[in-house]
């Protein structure tokens, strides 16, 4: 109970520094929009500055709202996988499972559970990507000391081992039903699925 307490309250507090960080952004992009736009003011006069015309371009520009969208998003998907990883990791030490001391099987799972974690919370059009794969990686490098190369090339190869499907579709399935239960129910945890299929 305490601990579902202290995991929102974290949440909480992280999603509210999301939301001073967009709004400082949004501010320094305004504040930097109006020093450059304008008239330039030397002493007591002033220079227009001419307005520059727009080259075409065969790709259009993004906008820079878009762009912090993204960024928001980015670091919205990465917040939220850093916690489930350490959640998911935090269960299965407390089961008596180190990730950090398993064998490259067991490191190789978690990797792939991740992996469905992230296509499960990140929007249709970045799942399955090599920025979403490279990201994983480095999550999950930090969290049971696999070498990013080598989640990588998991990640990349999950569909030739059934292993790692099962490892796959549990990380889905636990993060679409952490997204609005706040917990991944035992049957798609990273520790059952491991012991489950990976024999240890």
């Amino acid at each position: 109970m305490m601990v579902n307490g202290l995991v929102a309250v974290t949440q909480a507090g992280l999603l509210l520094l999301l939301g001073m960080l967009g709004i400082r952004m949004f501010l320094l992009i305004r504040q930097d929009s109006a020093q450059h736009s304008g008239a330039m003011a030397v002493g007591s006069q002033s220079f227009e500055v001419p307005p520059q015309r727009e080259q075409w371009s065969p790709t259009p520009t993004p906008k820079p709202r878009a762009a912090v969208s993204r960024v928001s998003d980015e670091t919205e998907l990465f917040t939220r996988l850093h916690i489930l990883a350490g959640l998911q990791e935090r269960d299965c030490r407390v089961r008596g499972l180190l990730l950090a001391d398993a064998p490259e099987t067991v490191r190789t799972c978690a990797a792939v559970w991740l992996y469905g974690a992230a296509c499960a919370l990140s929007p249709k059009s970045r799942r399955h990507t090599e920025a979403l794969s490279l990201l994983v990686a480095r999550i999950v490098s930090r969290k049971t000391g696999i070498r990013q190369p080598e989640a990588v090339q998991a990640i990349s190869t999950l569909t030739s081992s059934s292993l790692l499907l099962a490892c796959y579709r549990a990380g889905l399935e636990g993060a679409e039903f952490w997204q609005s239960h706040q917990y991944v129910p035992n049957g798609s945890s990273l520790y059952e699925v491991v012991t489950s299929n990976a024999f240890i």
